[in-house]
């Protein structure tokens, strides 16, 4: 345990960090996840995998402007995506 006020203080805010950052990160896997299984079943709904598709890379920008990922980690998940999405359109 801390002795000092200040490393307990600490101690508080990475715990209060750590869930920030492991909601975020779960967000962001749950959405990839949707993502890739519409992509992958078809082209069932092309309007409602675009969305799912958006939203994901929208967890990506989000992740990425709090830290949670790299900004180019981000801009590639995005980029992956949509070239999916594209190939499935075409």
């Amino acid at each position: 345990m801390a002795t000092h006020a200040s490393a307990a203080k600490r101690a508080r805010q990475r715990i209060q960090r750590t869930a920030r950052n492991r909601l975020l990160l779960g967000t962001l896997r749950t959405s990839l996840k949707r993502a890739r299984t519409a992509l992958s079943a078809g082209d069932a709904d092309a309007a409602q995998v675009g969305s799912v598709v958006l939203n994901a890379a929208r967890a990506a920008a989000k992740a990425a402007s709090k830290g949670i990922i790299h900004k180019n980690a981000a801009a590639r998940l995005s980029s992956r995506l949509q070239r999916a999405l594209n190939k499935l359109g075409a």
